[in-house]
Order: structure tokens, then C-alpha cells, then sequence
């Protein structure tokens, strides 16, 4: 009997429709290959539903969502909408009520895509970094004092308990066995700076990796150093272990040396929960309608849900397909493919079916 997984798919604003139609096009021929099901379920949160209801996202949203088995979203981000109302409102909620404590970036290099990077290539671009994605900074713990006056104060804390530390740093280095490459892991902190959260950080860090990894090497990196080794020598790199700011910058400073935010895809993982998957680019409302929108992060976002939710095997069929498809491609750019979006769609679709 096939296993069937109950898959909610949140299209979201601009061109975000436009990628998940191929995301989903290419799910789907993965499961009809590897023999199982996908049971869909659309969602119309985002920019066009808040701004005819008022409403960002409903209270019963929460938990229909945790009845699914993964979440797959196209984008959020409406050019009528303040910034910051949906991305607070449906994107971290989501995160933090679904408690998706690890974003899971690769930085990967396919063939036949453009790195600003001078000499290097897919074998030297290609690691992870694992992103603590519900504590530190973006938990707004602080406030606004006077406001509009002379004397206004703004605080805004990094928080971190020990538990939120050691689940992230766990996840990490079981990462770094199952992925077996080098079998390293860096930290990424701001020891010499931050001495109280990065002190906790660290020492975890030694700790866990000596008593429960010890065949896993452990690294350490200042932020600034890393974003330096990222440019110099990624081949250095393994995966990288960090909390939510540094991750958020990080990121997407790997995602340009991977050819930028048209291939880039990330995870919110809750290893015992509902986890969401996204490209990373954002709306991007000027092509919208337009089939001209680069759809593989999608493509790829969905291959990193299928590896989360134990179909390897479709999974790898899902990368391999992306990577037959980029050395046919003149540029990863909307409009620059020399595909529309469904052509490309379409040709990943292909090579995982054979």
C-alpha cells in the first residue's frame, strides 16, 4: 500500500502561484515514480486575503496546519501591504507557533550556473548552514520607551536558553553525520563581543560534540570571518551552525555565491512536527502573471521536503533533475532563462518521470 502525505501548499502573493504550479508539477511526478501519494490542500493567506478581510491570518490556521504532514509556500510579500504585516503575521508565526526551531539552508552550486566567485565551481560550493529559527533576536523581547522624542529608547534583546541551544546544536551535528562529507561543523558566533550568549554557544558546543560526536570535527568562526570564508574558501566549509541573526545574514550572502535567490531554497524544520519549505527569493509582483519567474527554488524547496518527510530516493531524483536542467539554461534571472517558468517546470518533471 502507497503511503499518501497531506501536503498544505500556500501559493502566497505575486509570482508565488506561478512557483508552486511547478513545484508541485514536479512533486508530483516524483511520487508518481516512486509509488506515493500526495494529498494537497490550498491555502489563500497572504497580501489579496488580508487586504479584502482584514485578517492576516485566521486563528484556526495554527492548528489545521499541524494536521499536515510538511507545508509548502510559494512566497509572501504584496506590494499593497506595510512591510513587515505579513512577514511577522503569517511567516514567523508560523515559525514560532509551529515551532520550526532549525532553517535548513544549502548552498549548493549546480552546473552551468554563475558564481561571483573568481575560480570556483560546484565542488567547491557546497555545504549547509543550519539557522537557530526561533530564539535570539527576532523574538522582539524588548520595547520602546518616549517614543518620538529626544530621548526615545529602543531595546531589542538576544535571548537564548540553554535548551534552544542544544536542540539546534544536536540537529546539527546529527546533520553532519547523515550528510557524511567531511563530518564538520563550524560554529559561527561572536565570542570576543557577544560574551554572554556566544560564551553559551560555545561551550555547548565543545560539550555535546566531545560527549555525544566525537567523530564529528568541530570548527569555530566569528561572523565576520565567516562571511570572509564564505568569498575566499567555501570549500572549507561543511556545515555551519548558528543562531537566527547571524543565520539570516549568512544565508543569503551564500545564496548570491550560489548563483543567487532564483535557485536558493530553505526549510523550517520541527523534526517532530509539521515543517515548511520556500524558496528563498521574495514575491518579486513585477512578473507576476508574466511566466518568466525562475522556478527551481521552489523545485528544489520541494526536494528538501521530500528528503525531510523519508522519500530520499525521489529526492535525489528531484536534484538530479534541476541540475540536467541548469547547464541548458542562459541565466537564472526572470526573463534571462531562454524558458518560461512552465518550460522549466516541465523539464524537471521530465527527468525525474525518465
Amino acid at each position: 500500500m502507497s503511503k499518501t502525505y497531506k501536503i498544505a501548499v500556500l501559493p502566497g502573493d505575486g509570482t508565488g502561484p506561478e512557483v508552486v504550479r511547478e513545484g508541485v508539477k514536479v512533486l508530483e511526478s516524483a511520487a508518481r515514480k516512486f509509488g506515493f501519494k500526495l494529498e494537497l490542500t490550498a491555502y489563500d493567506f497572504g497580501g489579496d486575503r488580508y487586504l479584502k478581510t482584514g485578517e492576516v491570518l485566521p486563528d484556526s490556521a495554527v492548528g489545521e496546519l499541524r494536521g499536515f504532514d510538511a507545508i509548502f509556500l510559494g512566497a509572501i510579500g504584496h506590494p499593497d501591504v506595510k512591510p513587515g504585516i505579513l512577514e511577522k503575521g503569517i511567516l514567523l508565526r508560523l515559525r514560532f507557533e509551529l515551532d520550526q526551531y532549525i532553517n535548513l539552508r544549502p548552498v549548493k552550486l549546480y552546473p552551468g550556473v554563475d558564481t561571483p566567485l573568481k575560480d570556483k565551481g560546484p565542488e567547491q560550493i557546497d555545504y549547509v548552514v543550519v539557522r537557530e529559527n526561533t530564539g535570539g533576536l527576532y523574538t522582539g523581547t524588548g520595547g520602546i520607551s518616549m517614543k518620538d522624542t529626544p530621548n526615545e529608547v529602543a531595546i531589542q534583546s538576544m535571548v537564548y536558553t540553554r535548551f534552544q541551544v542544544d536542540r539546534c546544536l544536536r540537529y546539527a551535528f546529527e546533520y553532519a553525520m547523515k550528510r557524511n562529507k567531511r563530518k564538520t561543523l563550524a560554529l559561527c558566533g561572536k565570542t570576543n563581543v557577544l560574551t554572554f550568549v556566544y560564551d553559551l554557544w560555545e561551550r555547548a558546543f565543545h560539550e555535546m560534540g566531545a560527549k555525544a560526536f566525537p567523530d564529528v570535527k568541530r570548527e569555530y568562526y566569528h561572523v565576520d570571518a565567516t562571511c570572509m570564508w564564505m568569498i575566499k574558501n567555501p570549500e572549507w566549509f561543511d556545515v555551519i551552525v548558528t543562531g537566527n541573526m547571524f543565520g539570516d545574514i549568512i544565508t543569503d550572502l551564500g545564496a548570491i555565491t550560489q548563483g543567487g535567490m532564483g535557485i536558493a531554497a530553505g526549510g523550517n524544520i520541527n523534526p517532530g512536527g509539521v515543517s515548511m519549505f520556500e524558496p528563498i527569493g521574495g514575491s518579486a509582483p513585477k512578473y507576476t502573471g508574466k511566466n518568466v519567474i525562475n522556478p527551481l527554488a521552489c523545485v528544489c524547496a520541494g526536494a528538501m521536503m521530500l528528503e525531510t518527510l523519508g522519500e530520499t530516493a525521489a529526492a535525489q531524483a528531484v536534484e538530479a533533475g534541476v541540475m540536467s536542467v541548469t547547464p541548458r539554461l542562459k541565466g537564472l534571472g526572470a526573463g534571462k532563462m531562454g524558458f518560461s517558468t512552465t518550460e522549466v517546470g516541465d523539464m524537471v518533471a521530465q527527468s525525474v518521470a525518465g
